[in-house]
Protein backbone atom coordinates (compact mmCIF):
# COMPACT_ATOMS: atom_id res chain seq x y z
CA UNK A 1 0.00 0.00 0.00
CA UNK A 2 3.12 2.47 0.52
CA UNK A 3 3.92 2.50 -2.94
CA UNK A 4 1.06 2.93 -4.13
CA UNK A 5 0.04 6.09 -1.98
CA UNK A 6 3.55 7.22 -3.04
CA UNK A 7 2.79 6.88 -6.51
CA UNK A 8 -0.76 8.30 -6.24
CA UNK A 9 0.91 11.39 -4.45
CA UNK A 10 3.46 12.63 -7.00
CA UNK A 11 0.88 12.27 -9.59
CA UNK A 12 -1.66 13.69 -7.50
CA UNK A 13 1.21 16.89 -7.03
CA UNK A 14 1.39 17.18 -10.72
CA UNK A 15 -1.60 17.37 -11.61
CA UNK A 16 -2.53 20.04 -8.89
CA UNK A 17 0.48 21.99 -10.36
CA UNK A 18 -0.76 21.41 -14.38
CA UNK A 19 -0.11 17.78 -15.70
CA UNK A 20 -2.46 16.81 -18.60
CA UNK A 21 -0.56 14.26 -20.51
CA UNK A 22 1.09 10.97 -19.52
CA UNK A 23 2.61 8.47 -21.84
CA UNK A 24 2.70 4.91 -20.55
CA UNK A 25 4.53 1.64 -22.12
CA UNK A 26 3.77 -1.37 -20.85
CA UNK A 27 5.98 -3.10 -18.14
CA UNK A 28 5.81 -4.79 -14.77
CA UNK A 29 7.76 -3.01 -12.62
CA UNK A 30 6.30 0.30 -13.43
CA UNK A 31 2.73 -1.21 -12.18
CA UNK A 32 2.73 1.43 -9.23
CA UNK A 33 3.04 4.68 -11.23
CA UNK A 34 0.95 3.32 -14.00
CA UNK A 35 -2.38 2.50 -11.75
CA UNK A 36 -1.65 5.66 -10.22
CA UNK A 37 -2.03 7.47 -13.42
CA UNK A 38 -4.45 5.46 -14.79
CA UNK A 39 -6.69 6.46 -11.73
CA UNK A 40 -7.19 10.06 -11.97
CA UNK A 41 -9.73 11.54 -15.03
CA UNK A 42 -8.26 14.17 -14.85
CA UNK A 43 -5.15 12.63 -17.09
CA UNK A 44 -5.03 11.37 -20.70
CA UNK A 45 -3.05 8.46 -21.02
CA UNK A 46 -1.03 7.59 -24.05
CA UNK A 47 0.23 3.87 -24.50
CA UNK A 48 2.69 3.38 -26.63
CA UNK A 49 4.50 -0.01 -26.98
CA UNK A 50 8.34 1.06 -27.89
CA UNK A 51 9.79 3.22 -25.41
CA UNK A 52 11.69 5.31 -28.26
CA UNK A 53 8.51 6.17 -30.18
CA UNK A 54 6.80 7.24 -26.58
CA UNK A 55 9.49 9.21 -25.54
CA UNK A 56 8.93 11.45 -28.90
CA UNK A 57 5.37 11.18 -28.80
CA UNK A 58 5.48 12.66 -25.02
CA UNK A 59 7.87 15.59 -27.13
CA UNK A 60 5.04 16.12 -29.42
CA UNK A 61 2.77 16.58 -26.37
CA UNK A 62 4.71 19.10 -24.57
CA UNK A 63 5.18 21.01 -27.53
CA UNK A 64 1.56 21.27 -28.64
CA UNK A 65 -0.02 21.81 -24.32
CA UNK A 66 3.64 23.77 -24.04
CA UNK A 67 3.39 22.32 -20.38
CA UNK A 68 5.52 19.12 -19.27
CA UNK A 69 4.24 15.65 -20.50
CA UNK A 70 5.22 12.47 -18.25
CA UNK A 71 6.80 9.38 -19.25
CA UNK A 72 6.20 5.77 -17.71
CA UNK A 73 8.56 3.33 -18.50
CA UNK A 74 9.84 -0.28 -16.62
CA UNK A 75 13.50 -0.89 -16.03
CA UNK A 76 16.05 -2.03 -17.86
CA UNK A 77 16.40 -1.24 -21.70
CA UNK A 78 12.93 0.42 -21.36
CA UNK A 79 14.98 3.17 -19.79
CA UNK A 80 17.62 3.35 -21.91
CA UNK A 81 15.25 3.68 -25.52
CA UNK A 82 14.41 7.29 -23.54
CA UNK A 83 18.06 8.84 -23.84
CA UNK A 84 17.60 9.47 -27.53
CA UNK A 85 13.97 11.35 -26.53
CA UNK A 86 15.98 13.25 -23.03
CA UNK A 87 18.76 14.57 -25.68
CA UNK A 88 16.25 16.15 -27.71
CA UNK A 89 14.07 17.41 -25.16
CA UNK A 90 17.37 18.84 -23.34
CA UNK A 91 18.50 20.54 -26.47
CA UNK A 92 15.01 21.59 -27.49
CA UNK A 93 14.30 23.18 -23.96
CA UNK A 94 10.74 20.61 -23.91
CA UNK A 95 9.65 19.70 -20.32
CA UNK A 96 9.71 15.88 -19.90
CA UNK A 97 8.95 14.56 -16.59
CA UNK A 98 10.84 10.96 -17.13
CA UNK A 99 9.90 8.35 -14.62
CA UNK A 100 12.01 5.03 -14.94
CA UNK A 101 10.90 1.76 -12.84
CA UNK A 102 14.03 0.19 -11.23
CA UNK A 103 14.46 -3.06 -9.09
CA UNK A 104 14.91 -2.34 -5.07
CA UNK A 105 18.45 -2.53 -4.45
CA UNK A 106 18.43 -6.42 -3.22
CA UNK A 107 18.10 -7.07 -6.68
CA UNK A 108 21.16 -5.16 -8.00
CA UNK A 109 24.37 -6.88 -8.78
CA UNK A 110 22.70 -10.80 -8.67
CA UNK A 111 22.06 -11.23 -11.55
CA UNK A 112 18.02 -10.22 -11.61
CA UNK A 113 16.05 -9.78 -15.06
CA UNK A 114 15.28 -6.86 -16.47
CA UNK A 115 17.78 -5.34 -14.73
CA UNK A 116 21.01 -2.26 -15.11
CA UNK A 117 22.17 0.71 -13.25
CA UNK A 118 19.91 3.37 -14.28
CA UNK A 119 21.23 5.88 -11.97
CA UNK A 120 22.19 9.30 -13.39
CA UNK A 121 21.19 6.86 -16.80
CA UNK A 122 20.87 10.20 -18.67
CA UNK A 123 23.65 12.68 -17.26
CA UNK A 124 23.94 15.81 -17.38
CA UNK A 125 21.18 15.63 -20.04
CA UNK A 126 18.21 16.41 -17.60
CA UNK A 127 17.66 19.55 -15.26
CA UNK A 128 17.23 17.52 -12.21
CA UNK A 129 18.05 13.90 -11.22
CA UNK A 130 15.72 11.94 -8.11
CA UNK A 131 16.55 8.52 -6.89
CA UNK A 132 14.50 8.23 -3.31
CA UNK A 133 14.57 4.48 -2.65
CA UNK A 134 11.79 2.06 -2.10
CA UNK A 135 8.75 4.45 -0.92
CA UNK A 136 8.42 3.66 2.91
CA UNK A 137 5.89 5.35 5.28
CA UNK A 138 8.02 7.34 7.14
CA UNK A 139 9.00 9.77 4.42
CA UNK A 140 5.69 10.19 3.17
CA UNK A 141 6.27 13.70 4.05
CA UNK A 142 8.54 14.20 1.48
CA UNK A 143 6.74 12.77 -1.70
CA UNK A 144 5.22 16.20 -2.21
CA UNK A 145 7.94 18.08 -2.05
CA UNK A 146 10.26 15.03 -4.38
CA UNK A 147 7.32 15.91 -6.86
CA UNK A 148 7.66 19.94 -6.34
CA UNK A 149 11.43 19.88 -7.46
CA UNK A 150 10.81 17.41 -10.24
CA UNK A 151 8.03 20.00 -11.70
CA UNK A 152 9.74 22.94 -11.01
CA UNK A 153 12.78 21.56 -12.47
CA UNK A 154 11.62 20.91 -15.94
CA UNK A 155 9.52 24.00 -16.37
CA UNK A 156 12.62 25.70 -15.30
CA UNK A 157 12.71 29.84 -15.89
CA UNK A 158 10.74 30.53 -19.13
CA UNK A 159 12.80 29.66 -22.34
CA UNK A 160 14.63 27.15 -20.53
CA UNK A 161 12.95 23.83 -19.79
CA UNK A 162 13.97 20.43 -20.33
CA UNK A 163 13.78 16.61 -18.98
CA UNK A 164 13.60 16.00 -15.59
CA UNK A 165 14.76 11.92 -14.26
CA UNK A 166 12.94 10.13 -11.43
CA UNK A 167 14.14 6.27 -11.06
CA UNK A 168 12.18 5.21 -8.68
CA UNK A 169 12.65 1.58 -7.07
CA UNK A 170 9.76 -0.85 -6.45
CA UNK A 171 9.71 -3.37 -4.51
CA UNK A 172 6.67 -6.82 -4.93
CA UNK A 173 3.87 -7.00 -4.33
CA UNK A 174 3.32 -4.20 -7.12
CA UNK A 175 -0.14 -4.18 -7.23
CA UNK A 176 -2.17 -2.25 -4.36
CA UNK A 177 -4.85 0.06 -3.55
CA UNK A 178 -3.39 3.38 -1.83
CA UNK A 179 -4.52 4.80 1.55
CA UNK A 180 -5.02 8.73 2.32
CA UNK A 181 -2.34 10.64 0.26
CA UNK A 182 -0.01 13.04 2.88
CA UNK A 183 -1.69 16.32 2.75
CA UNK A 184 -1.06 19.67 1.00
CA UNK A 185 1.85 21.66 1.96
CA UNK A 186 1.86 25.17 2.77
CA UNK A 187 4.71 26.28 0.06
CA UNK A 188 3.87 29.01 -2.04
CA UNK A 189 5.08 27.93 -5.62
CA UNK A 190 7.30 29.61 -7.30
CA UNK A 191 6.79 31.85 -10.45
CA UNK A 192 8.58 33.69 -12.95
CA UNK A 193 8.00 37.37 -14.72
CA UNK A 194 10.10 37.48 -18.02
CA UNK A 195 11.74 40.88 -18.26
CA UNK A 196 11.62 43.09 -20.61
CA UNK A 197 14.75 45.77 -22.37
CA UNK A 198 14.57 48.79 -23.69
CA UNK A 199 16.73 48.57 -26.18
CA UNK A 200 17.03 52.11 -28.55
CA UNK A 201 17.48 51.18 -32.15
CA UNK A 202 15.97 54.66 -33.09
CA UNK A 203 16.50 55.09 -37.47
CA UNK A 204 19.22 51.95 -37.23
CA UNK A 205 18.84 49.01 -39.88
CA UNK A 206 18.18 46.34 -37.60
CA UNK A 207 18.28 42.85 -38.34
CA UNK A 208 16.47 40.38 -36.07
CA UNK A 209 17.40 36.52 -36.26
CA UNK A 210 15.09 34.39 -34.21
CA UNK A 211 14.56 30.66 -33.92
CA UNK A 212 13.33 28.05 -31.60
CA UNK A 213 11.77 29.10 -28.62
CA UNK A 214 10.44 32.74 -29.83
CA UNK A 215 6.77 33.81 -29.74
CA UNK A 216 4.67 35.07 -32.37
CA UNK A 217 3.93 37.65 -30.18
CA UNK A 218 7.90 38.66 -29.84
CA UNK A 219 8.71 38.23 -33.78
CA UNK A 220 5.51 41.09 -33.89
CA UNK A 221 6.69 43.44 -31.63
CA UNK A 222 9.97 43.20 -33.31
CA UNK A 223 8.32 43.60 -36.57
CA UNK A 224 6.34 46.32 -35.20
CA UNK A 225 9.24 48.36 -34.05
CA UNK A 226 10.53 48.21 -37.83
CA UNK A 227 13.46 45.69 -37.74
CA UNK A 228 13.50 43.49 -40.19
CA UNK A 229 12.80 39.56 -38.51
CA UNK A 230 14.49 36.07 -40.44
CA UNK A 231 13.54 33.12 -39.03
CA UNK A 232 13.87 29.61 -38.55
CA UNK A 233 11.22 27.00 -40.44
CA UNK A 234 9.52 27.38 -36.68
CA UNK A 235 9.44 30.89 -36.94
CA UNK A 236 5.38 32.68 -37.36
CA UNK A 237 5.34 36.04 -38.88
CA UNK A 238 9.06 36.14 -40.25
CA UNK A 239 10.38 37.36 -43.85
CA UNK A 240 10.13 34.71 -45.95
CA UNK A 241 12.80 33.86 -49.04
CA UNK A 242 15.97 35.15 -47.21
CA UNK A 243 18.70 32.28 -47.84
CA UNK A 244 17.98 32.67 -51.52
CA UNK A 245 18.35 36.35 -51.69
CA UNK A 246 21.62 36.71 -49.24
CA UNK A 247 23.26 34.32 -51.92
CA UNK A 248 23.52 37.71 -54.19
CA UNK A 249 26.47 39.91 -53.01
CA UNK A 250 25.37 42.34 -54.62
CA UNK A 251 21.89 42.11 -52.29
CA UNK A 252 23.89 40.92 -49.15
CA UNK A 253 26.11 44.34 -49.87
CA UNK A 254 22.77 46.46 -49.56
CA UNK A 255 21.84 44.74 -47.01
CA UNK A 256 24.30 45.07 -44.62
CA UNK A 257 22.48 45.85 -41.20
CA UNK A 258 23.92 48.02 -38.47
CA UNK A 259 22.44 45.98 -36.21
CA UNK A 260 21.71 42.73 -35.30
CA UNK A 261 19.85 41.66 -32.52
CA UNK A 262 19.27 37.75 -31.31
CA UNK A 263 16.63 36.10 -30.26
CA UNK A 264 16.22 31.67 -29.25
CA UNK A 265 17.46 29.07 -31.90
CA UNK A 266 19.32 29.50 -35.25
CA UNK A 267 17.93 29.17 -39.10
CA UNK A 268 18.90 26.25 -40.55
CA UNK A 269 20.72 28.43 -43.36
CA UNK A 270 24.17 28.00 -43.79
CA UNK A 271 23.95 31.53 -45.90
CA UNK A 272 22.62 33.75 -43.17
CA UNK A 273 25.42 32.91 -41.09
CA UNK A 274 28.06 32.86 -43.51
CA UNK A 275 26.39 36.60 -44.27
CA UNK A 276 26.60 37.20 -40.18
CA UNK A 277 30.35 36.90 -40.25
CA UNK A 278 31.10 38.79 -43.39
CA UNK A 279 28.88 41.29 -42.24
CA UNK A 280 30.26 41.10 -38.11
CA UNK A 281 28.40 44.15 -37.00
CA UNK A 282 27.44 44.77 -33.57
CA UNK A 283 25.20 41.77 -32.15
CA UNK A 284 22.93 41.69 -29.29
CA UNK A 285 21.40 38.62 -27.49
CA UNK A 286 17.83 38.63 -25.47
CA UNK A 287 17.60 35.99 -23.33
CA UNK A 288 13.60 36.10 -22.75
CA UNK A 289 13.06 33.10 -25.65
CA UNK A 290 15.80 30.79 -23.98
CA UNK A 291 19.27 29.71 -24.62
CA UNK A 292 20.71 31.82 -27.44
CA UNK A 293 22.46 29.72 -30.33
CA UNK A 294 25.53 31.30 -31.30
CA UNK A 295 28.01 28.58 -32.74
CA UNK A 296 30.35 31.25 -34.12
CA UNK A 297 30.18 33.30 -30.74
CA UNK A 298 28.83 36.72 -32.71
CA UNK A 299 26.93 38.16 -29.96
CA UNK A 300 28.73 40.84 -28.69
CA UNK A 301 25.87 41.92 -25.50
CA UNK A 302 23.81 40.18 -23.67
CA UNK A 303 20.21 41.69 -22.40
CA UNK A 304 18.00 40.61 -20.42
CA UNK A 305 14.53 39.14 -21.14
CA UNK A 306 12.17 40.06 -24.23
CA UNK A 307 13.07 43.35 -26.43
CA UNK A 308 10.36 46.08 -25.19
CA UNK A 309 10.84 49.12 -28.54
CA UNK A 310 9.00 52.18 -27.85
CA UNK A 311 7.21 53.91 -31.15
CA UNK A 312 9.76 56.60 -31.15
CA UNK A 313 12.91 54.03 -31.07
CA UNK A 314 12.08 52.00 -33.93
CA UNK A 315 14.77 51.06 -37.07
CA UNK A 316 14.91 52.20 -40.38
CA UNK A 317 11.90 52.06 -42.26
CA UNK A 318 13.95 51.88 -45.79
CA UNK A 319 15.52 49.19 -44.71
CA UNK A 320 12.44 46.94 -43.89
CA UNK A 321 11.44 48.90 -47.51
CA UNK A 322 14.23 47.04 -49.17
CA UNK A 323 14.03 43.67 -47.31
CA UNK A 324 10.08 43.51 -48.32
CA UNK A 325 10.02 44.67 -51.90
CA UNK A 326 13.21 41.91 -52.14
CA UNK A 327 11.02 39.04 -50.78
CA UNK A 328 7.92 39.89 -52.54
CA UNK A 329 9.74 40.04 -55.32
CA UNK A 330 10.80 36.40 -54.92
CA UNK A 331 7.44 35.30 -53.88
CA UNK A 332 5.77 36.69 -56.93
CA UNK A 333 8.41 34.69 -58.66
CA UNK A 334 7.49 31.73 -56.94
CA UNK A 335 3.61 32.00 -57.97
CA UNK A 336 4.89 31.48 -61.47
CA UNK A 337 6.44 28.20 -61.47
CA UNK A 338 3.80 26.89 -58.29
CA UNK A 339 1.11 26.28 -60.01
CA UNK A 340 -1.84 23.46 -59.16
CA UNK A 341 -0.38 21.23 -62.28
CA UNK A 342 3.00 21.51 -61.43
CA UNK A 343 4.76 18.51 -61.14
CA UNK A 344 6.12 17.53 -57.39
CA UNK A 345 9.88 18.59 -56.04
CA UNK A 346 10.85 18.93 -52.91
CA UNK A 347 10.50 23.04 -52.46
CA UNK A 348 6.77 22.79 -53.82
CA UNK A 349 5.94 19.93 -51.06
CA UNK A 350 7.41 22.60 -48.80
CA UNK A 351 5.48 25.08 -49.88
CA UNK A 352 2.16 23.13 -50.22
CA UNK A 353 1.94 21.49 -46.13
CA UNK A 354 3.07 25.16 -45.10
CA UNK A 355 0.11 26.49 -47.66
CA UNK A 356 -2.45 23.69 -46.22
CA UNK A 357 -1.50 24.23 -42.33
CA UNK A 358 -2.07 28.28 -42.78
CA UNK A 359 -5.89 27.88 -44.95
CA UNK A 360 -6.59 25.04 -41.90
CA UNK A 361 -4.99 26.82 -39.11
CA UNK A 362 -3.61 23.47 -38.11
CA UNK A 363 -0.09 22.73 -36.62
CA UNK A 364 2.82 21.67 -38.75
CA UNK A 365 5.81 19.38 -37.36
CA UNK A 366 8.09 19.57 -39.61
CA UNK A 367 11.41 16.92 -39.67
CA UNK A 368 14.84 17.69 -39.75
CA UNK A 369 17.56 17.27 -43.53
CA UNK A 370 15.37 18.96 -46.50
CA UNK A 371 12.10 19.45 -45.60
CA UNK A 372 12.72 22.10 -42.32
CA UNK A 373 15.65 24.26 -45.07
CA UNK A 374 12.73 23.63 -47.99
CA UNK A 375 10.00 25.24 -45.36
CA UNK A 376 12.77 27.65 -44.12
CA UNK A 377 14.33 28.58 -47.80
CA UNK A 378 10.94 28.48 -50.13
CA UNK A 379 7.88 28.42 -48.40
CA UNK A 380 5.68 31.57 -47.62
CA UNK A 381 5.65 33.01 -44.13
CA UNK A 382 4.32 30.69 -41.36
CA UNK A 383 1.12 31.28 -39.75
CA UNK A 384 -0.07 28.53 -37.77
CA UNK A 385 1.71 26.89 -35.00
CA UNK A 386 5.09 25.04 -36.33
CA UNK A 387 7.00 22.72 -34.78
CA UNK A 388 10.25 20.81 -35.72
CA UNK A 389 13.04 18.82 -33.16
CA UNK A 390 15.84 21.04 -33.67
CA UNK A 391 17.50 20.64 -30.28
CA UNK A 392 20.42 17.64 -31.85
CA UNK A 393 19.02 18.59 -35.21
CA UNK A 394 18.27 14.50 -35.64
CA UNK A 395 15.41 12.33 -38.03
CA UNK A 396 15.00 10.02 -35.01
CA UNK A 397 11.21 10.23 -33.79
CA UNK A 398 9.74 12.93 -35.95
CA UNK A 399 6.33 10.86 -36.94
CA UNK A 400 5.88 9.87 -32.92
CA UNK A 401 6.79 13.69 -32.54
CA UNK A 402 3.85 14.71 -34.80
CA UNK A 403 1.41 12.17 -34.04
CA UNK A 404 2.27 13.26 -30.60
CA UNK A 405 1.44 17.18 -31.83
CA UNK A 406 -1.54 15.73 -33.44
CA UNK A 407 -3.11 13.30 -30.97
CA UNK A 408 -6.78 14.29 -29.75
CA UNK A 409 -6.37 17.34 -32.46
CA UNK A 410 -5.45 17.85 -35.71
CA UNK A 411 -1.73 18.53 -37.85
CA UNK A 412 -0.01 17.90 -40.53
CA UNK A 413 3.58 16.27 -40.91
CA UNK A 414 6.32 16.72 -43.49
CA UNK A 415 9.61 14.13 -43.56
CA UNK A 416 11.41 12.09 -45.98
CA UNK A 417 11.14 8.74 -46.89
CA UNK A 418 14.05 7.54 -44.25
CA UNK A 419 12.54 10.10 -41.59
CA UNK A 420 9.45 7.55 -42.10
CA UNK A 421 11.63 4.33 -42.02
CA UNK A 422 13.62 5.55 -39.38
CA UNK A 423 10.41 6.14 -37.10
CA UNK A 424 8.18 3.41 -38.86
CA UNK A 425 7.66 1.89 -35.14
CA UNK A 426 5.44 5.10 -34.95
CA UNK A 427 2.90 3.50 -37.08
CA UNK A 428 2.40 0.86 -34.80
CA UNK A 429 -0.09 3.00 -32.06
CA UNK A 430 -0.63 5.79 -33.84
CA UNK A 431 -2.49 8.77 -32.53
CA UNK A 432 -3.93 5.68 -29.74
CA UNK A 433 -6.82 6.61 -27.84
CA UNK A 434 -6.31 9.65 -28.11
CA UNK A 435 -7.84 10.15 -31.64
CA UNK A 436 -7.80 12.93 -33.66
CA UNK A 437 -6.27 13.25 -37.28
CA UNK A 438 -2.44 13.48 -38.05
CA UNK A 439 -1.42 14.33 -42.17
CA UNK A 440 1.72 12.85 -42.69
CA UNK A 441 3.45 13.83 -46.34
CA UNK A 442 6.26 11.94 -46.94
CA UNK A 443 8.81 13.66 -49.50
CA UNK A 444 9.94 9.71 -51.49
CA UNK A 445 13.46 11.10 -52.95
CA UNK A 446 14.98 7.52 -52.81
CA UNK A 447 17.08 8.54 -49.64
CA UNK A 448 18.86 10.91 -47.46
CA UNK A 449 18.54 13.97 -49.97
CA UNK A 450 20.24 16.19 -47.38
CA UNK A 451 23.82 14.41 -48.40
CA UNK A 452 23.52 15.42 -52.06
CA UNK A 453 24.09 18.66 -51.36
CA UNK A 454 26.98 17.76 -49.27
CA UNK A 455 30.57 17.31 -50.43
CA UNK A 456 30.48 13.93 -50.26
CA UNK A 457 28.21 13.61 -52.77
CA UNK A 458 31.00 14.57 -55.29
CA UNK A 459 34.54 13.54 -53.70
CA UNK A 460 32.63 9.81 -53.77
CA UNK A 461 31.82 7.55 -56.55
CA UNK A 462 27.95 7.15 -56.72
CA UNK A 463 27.95 3.26 -55.73
CA UNK A 464 30.01 3.77 -52.81
CA UNK A 465 27.64 7.21 -51.94
CA UNK A 466 24.59 5.40 -52.21
CA UNK A 467 25.23 2.77 -50.29
CA UNK A 468 27.09 4.98 -47.26
CA UNK A 469 24.81 8.32 -46.92
CA UNK A 470 22.04 8.13 -49.60
CA UNK A 471 20.90 4.55 -48.25
CA UNK A 472 17.60 4.10 -50.77
CA UNK A 473 15.26 2.06 -49.36
CA UNK A 474 13.11 0.44 -52.07
CA UNK A 475 10.25 -0.23 -49.39
CA UNK A 476 6.52 0.86 -50.90
CA UNK A 477 5.62 3.41 -48.14
CA UNK A 478 2.02 3.67 -49.21
CA UNK A 479 1.77 0.18 -48.45
CA UNK A 480 3.81 0.40 -45.22
CA UNK A 481 0.93 2.82 -44.48
CA UNK A 482 -1.95 0.44 -44.96
CA UNK A 483 -0.04 -2.91 -43.86
CA UNK A 484 -0.48 -0.72 -40.00
CA UNK A 485 -3.85 -0.08 -40.68
CA UNK A 486 -3.80 3.21 -42.00
CA UNK A 487 -4.51 6.03 -45.05
CA UNK A 488 -2.14 5.68 -47.32
CA UNK A 489 -1.96 7.43 -51.03
CA UNK A 490 0.29 8.59 -53.74
CA UNK A 491 0.86 12.24 -55.52
CA UNK A 492 2.69 13.91 -58.02
CA UNK A 493 1.07 17.24 -58.68
CA UNK A 494 0.56 20.05 -56.35
CA UNK A 495 -2.71 19.89 -57.53
CA UNK A 496 -3.31 16.07 -56.28
CA UNK A 497 -1.08 17.04 -53.22
CA UNK A 498 -3.52 20.00 -52.09
CA UNK A 499 -6.49 17.35 -52.31
CA UNK A 500 -4.84 15.02 -50.75
CA UNK A 501 -4.21 17.14 -47.65
CA UNK A 502 -7.75 18.49 -47.53
CA UNK A 503 -9.09 15.38 -48.26
CA UNK A 504 -7.22 13.77 -44.90
CA UNK A 505 -7.45 16.89 -42.74
CA UNK A 506 -11.32 16.16 -42.47
CA UNK A 507 -10.71 12.82 -41.86
CA UNK A 508 -9.93 11.32 -38.37
CA UNK A 509 -7.10 9.22 -38.10
CA UNK A 510 -3.65 8.87 -39.27
CA UNK A 511 -2.86 9.78 -43.12
CA UNK A 512 0.24 8.98 -45.02
CA UNK A 513 0.59 11.35 -48.27
CA UNK A 514 3.49 9.85 -50.58
CA UNK A 515 4.89 12.60 -52.39
CA UNK A 516 6.70 11.68 -56.02
CA UNK A 517 9.23 14.31 -56.54
CA UNK A 518 12.46 13.69 -58.83
CA UNK A 519 15.63 12.05 -58.12
CA UNK A 520 17.98 13.47 -55.73
CA UNK A 521 20.81 14.77 -58.71
CA UNK A 522 17.81 16.48 -60.18
CA UNK A 523 16.34 18.22 -56.56
CA UNK A 524 20.22 19.74 -56.26
CA UNK A 525 19.96 20.98 -60.04
CA UNK A 526 16.59 22.70 -58.90
CA UNK A 527 17.51 24.44 -55.98
CA UNK A 528 20.61 26.05 -58.00
CA UNK A 529 18.60 26.71 -60.53
CA UNK A 530 16.26 28.33 -58.08
CA UNK A 531 18.64 30.31 -56.42
CA UNK A 532 20.10 31.50 -59.40
CA UNK A 533 16.38 32.94 -60.62
CA UNK A 534 16.67 34.62 -56.81
CA UNK A 535 19.74 35.70 -57.81
CA UNK A 536 19.08 37.82 -61.02
CA UNK A 537 15.92 39.33 -59.11
CA UNK A 538 18.03 40.33 -56.28
CA UNK A 539 20.38 42.08 -58.50
CA UNK A 540 17.73 43.62 -60.43
CA UNK A 541 16.58 45.37 -57.21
Amino acid sequence: MVQATFAATLFDEWIRRGLTDVVICPGSRSTPLVLACAARAELALHVRIDERSAGFFAIGRALATRRPVAVVVTSGTAAAELHACVAEADQGFVPLLVLTADRPPNLHGVGAPQTMNQRELYGAKVRRFEEPGVATAAAASTWRSLARRLWHGAVSAPGHAGPVHLNVAFAEPLVAQPGNLPGLEGVRDEGWVTPVADFNAQGRRVLCVVGRGVTPDAIATCVAANWVVLGDATAQGSLPYFDSLLRSSTFAQRATPDVVVRLGGIPASKVLQERLRQWNVHTVGFDGAGFIADPDHLVDEMLPGLPCVAPAGGGDAAYVALWRSASARVGDWLATVDTEDAPLNEPLVARAVVDASARSGVALVVGSSMPVRDVEWWAPARTSPTYSNRGVNGIDGVVSTALGVAAGAVAVGLVGDVTMLHDVSALVDGLGSAQGTCVLVVVDNGGGGIFSFLPQASVLVDEEFERLFATPRTHDLVGIAHSFGHDGEKVKTRGELDLAIERALSAPGLHVVVADVPRRDENVALHEAWNDQVHALADAL
